[in-house]
Formats: C-alpha cells, sequence, structure tokens
C-alpha cells in the first residue's frame, strides 16, 4: 500500500493534555496569548481545551476560537452527548472547528473504568461520532489507550467510526506503554485491514512514560501516520508528551530518514517554549533536546576546541534555527585553553603562550570551586595576575572580533550541507580565532 504526500499535520495540545500537566493551568487570557503564539508558529491544529471540564475551560476555547482563524481549533469530548454539545457550543466562533471525541476501547479501561462490554464500546463510539458530525464536518475519534487494546477489536472499532464519519484516527499510547517497532506495526496493521482508512488521517498521540513518545511518533509517521499530536515543551500527564520541538526538528534535521515536511516556522521554537515556561513557571530541565538552556551550550575542551574550528563537529543544527539567539561556551573546569584565550580575547586582553598557561592553571583551580566561571571571576583573575598590563587598545579588539565573525560566517556557508541551515552567527564563536597561542593537539588533551 502506498501513502500520498510527505506533509505532516501538527496537532499541538499544549492548552489542553498540556495543561493537564500538574503545575501549568493556565487562565483564559494565557490561553489566547499562547493560542496566537502558537499561530506564529505555524502548528496546523490546536486543541483548545475540555469544554465540559469547567465554565473555565469553555470560556478558553470560545477566546482562542475567536483569536487565531488559521488554524483548526479542536475541541475535546468524551463520547457522549453532553460533552459533544458542550464542543460544539464552545466552537461556534471557529473558521475550522474540529470535534475531538475519546472513548476507551482497552478491556482494562472497559472492564475497572466505565464497566462496560466491547459491544457497547463500539456501539458508542459509533453514535457518538456521527453525533458530532451532525455539529461539524471535521471529527477526530481517539480509541483511548489504543496501544494496549486486542488489535482486532481495535480494528473493529475503527472500521465503524470510520463509517460513521469520523474524518481523523488518532491512535493514542495514553500510558506510554508502546515502543516503535511494535507501534509502527500497529500503525500498518489498521492500515491494511480497515476498510475506508485511506479516506482519512491517520494520527499519532504519544505519552512519554518510557521516554519514547517522540521515537514512537515518527516511527508512527514511517508507517503511515500523517498527524502527530504534541506539546511545547513536552508537558502533560505524568511524564508528558511528545515533544513538538524535537518531532519537528528530528523530521527537519533527518530529511534523509524521514522525507517528510511541516508548516512550523521553527525559528519560533525557542520563543514559544520561553512564553510556556513564562506562563506556567515550569523551567525547562537545562539539558532539554532543542530548547533546554544547555542545548547549544558547550563545556568540555574537546568539544569547544571544535566548535571553535568548525561549528558542524558538535551541532547538527544552528542555534538560530529554533530561534535560540547563539551558542554559547561555558568556561568550567573541563574547558581548554583555546576556549580560555578566545573569552580573553573577548575581554579586551591578550597572552603569550606562557601567560595563557599561569591563566589557565589558576583558572582550573577556580573552576574546581564554582563551576562555571563568569566574566566578572576570570576579569578579576586576570586583574589578580597581571593587572591592566594585557589589555588590548580598543580597536584591536573590535578590529579582532570583526574578522573572527566575518571568518565564522564564511565558514558556515561554506560547511553545512543541503538539509542544514546555513544561517549560522559566529558572533560568539569565531573560527580559527587565537589559535596562534597554542598547539591544536595541546589544547584538545587540555580537555580530555
Amino acid at each position: 500500500m502506498t501513502i500520498d504526500g510527505s506533509r505532516i499535520t501538527i496537532f499541538d495540545t499544549t492548552l489542553r493534555d498540556g495543561e493537564q500537566s500538574p503545575g501549568c493551568s493556565m487562565n483564559v487570557q494565557e490561553k489566547a496569548r499562547l493560542a496566537r503564539q502558537l499561530d506564529r508558529l505555524g502548528v496546523d491544529v490546536i486543541e483548545a481545551g475540555f469544554p465540559i471540564a469547567s465554565d473555565g475551560d469553555f470560556a478558553a476555547v470560545e477566546a482562542v476560537a475567536a483569536a487565531v482563524p488559521r488554524p483548526i481549533i479542536a475541541a475535546l469530548a468524551r463520547a457522549a452527548r453532553n460533552d459533544i454539545e458542550r464542543a460544539a457550543q464552545a466552537l461556534h466562533a471557529a473558521v475550522r472547528p474540529r470535534i475531538h471525541v475519546f472513548l476507551a476501547t482497552s478491556d482494562i479501561h472497559l472492564q475497572h473504568k466505565l464497566r462496560i462490554t466491547r459491544r457497547q464500546c463500539l456501539e458508542q463510539a459509533r453514535a457518538s461520532v456521527r453525533l458530532a458530525r451532525s455539529f461539524a464536518a471535521d471529527v477526530e475519534f481517539s480509541p483511548e489507550d489504543a496501544t494496549r487494546t486486542d488489535p482486532e477489536f481495535l480494528a473493529e472499532v475503527v472500521t465503524a467510526v470510520i463509517e460513521a464519519g469520523a474524518t481523523t484516527i488518532n491512535i493514542p499510547d495514553t500510558v506510554g506503554y508502546t515502543v516503535p517497532l511494535e507501534f509502527a506495526s500497529l500503525i500498518r496493521r489498521l492500515r491494511e485491514r480497515v476498510r475506508g482508512i485511506d479516506n482519512v488521517i491517520i494520527s499519532a498521540h504519544c505519552h512519554n512514560d518510557l521516554g519514547l513518545a517522540v521515537a514512537n511518533s515518527l516511527a508512527a509517521v514511517a508507517a503511515g501516520a500523517r498527524q502527530v499530536e504534541c506539546t511545547i515543551n513536552g508537558i502533560g500527564e505524568r511524564a508528558g508528551n511528545a515533544s513538538l520541538e524535537e518531532i519537528v526538528m528530528a523530521l527537519r534535521v533527518r530529511a534523509d530518514q524521514y522525507p517528510y515536511i511541516t508548516e512550523i516556522s521553527t525559528e519560533q521554537l525557542y520563543p514559544t517554549s520561553q512564553m510556556l515556561e513564562e506562563i506556567t513557571g515550569i523551567p525547562v530541565q537545562p539539558n532539554k533536546a532543542i530548547i533546554g538552556r544547555n542545548a547549544f551550550a558547550h563545556e568540555a575542551g574537546i568539544h569547544q576546541d571544535g566548535m571553535l574550528k568548525n561549528p558542524l563537529t558538535y551541532e547538527i543544527m544552528t542555534p538560530q534555527s529554533v530561534g535560540v539567539p547563539d551558542s554559547k561556551l561555558v568556561l568550567g573546569k573541563h574547558s581548554g585553553r583555546h576556549a580560555l584565550s578566545l573569552r580573553c580575547e573577548q575581554l579586551g586582553y591578550h597572552f603569550e603562550r606562557r601567560e595563557l598557561d599561569e591563566i589557565y592553571r589558576k583558572f582550573v583551580v577556580l573552576a574546581d570551586q564554582i563551576k562555571h566561571v563568569l566574566d566578572h571571576h576570570l576579569l578579576e583573575l586576570i586583574r589578580e595576575t597581571y593587572g591592566e598590563s594585557h589589555r588590548m587598545p580598543p580597536s584591536r579588539v573590535e578590529s579582532e572580533r570583526a574578522s573572527a565573525v566575518a571568518a565564522g560566517a564564511e565558514e558556515g556557508r561554506k560547511l553545512f550541507p543541503t538539509g542544514v541551515s546555513s544561517e549560522f552567527s559566529a558572533v560568539s564563536l569565531p573560527v580559527n580565532s587565537g589559535s596562534e597561542h597554542h598547539s591544536e593537539q595541546e589544547d584538545y588533551l587540555w580537555g580530555v
């Protein structure tokens, strides 16, 4: 079976599933503000909330629907008349409304949560989608806990809701249980066995309980899914959802493996992440891929030396391509003399080889004590050791900076291959600056 189209729909559920993360609730004004940023980011679908949950959530869906006319605005509803009617009411101002209906299908949920039979589940799913279609032409159905549902029964439910009018079939890994090969196999199996599935969009909604949400989402795409449901910063229930920024950049950087496109303006990824962090007060972990503060920071001497010669040695995308201002060389106990020499020159000081050795020895002792050596620490160390005798004239400092920037920009144009952005700015990473002060091999060994 072939799949037409390489376009992947990005369904953002930060305002709904993401908001369910403890501490991440948002009021109406905050949701509307973030929705406008998601619109700038270029997401295709914004799931704005769960209108039946509260008056506040109902108002938030209304506000988002009115604020952003371009994307599809989705509202979540259980497979129940009151939920579906409430969702339809909340979406009245949406230019492109979608009602998203869900019903659990796994035996553990049917028996212990819903206490209904498989047959009752099937009929409820079918009737609910028919009702939703009476309010909206765009209806998504999610068989909750699909990855722990009997595959034959799952196929039966999916067939029934497609016949009832569902336009998108979302396959949720609700509890983060599946693994990539298994999830891809499930998607392929549904495509092979479900009548009419070629006429709808298959979606994947993965949770991160085993740390596999992004990997599972990408496996689903490779197997035929054409929509992925995700959140900014990967927020969501328990361990969170698939991270939007990670999925989008994986598709972009590894287009050789995933020949698919999205409409995301990747330069808006970092600003969107920062806005969400500001609104929720929940900080992003420093080593978070793509948008964590360490994602483009380098401390190890080996890495810093490579970055100064050619950023491609240790970065597979430019910071600017995701909206991060620039890479950072962090001065710590693992840093080498190359990075130290560069920072000294950026601060206006020039040292010969033996003088730099003396600065470096004191720097390592200091870095062992305070972890990160900031500019004021380094300036104090320099002045205690040599006073102001090695300060360069301001004109020379600016001249060397300008030369380094130009060299770095030219190197970036030469070295970034097709598929990798060439917009790298070397303002803080001038190529080969200070290399005359020491042997390259010795600097490499300093960082080991």
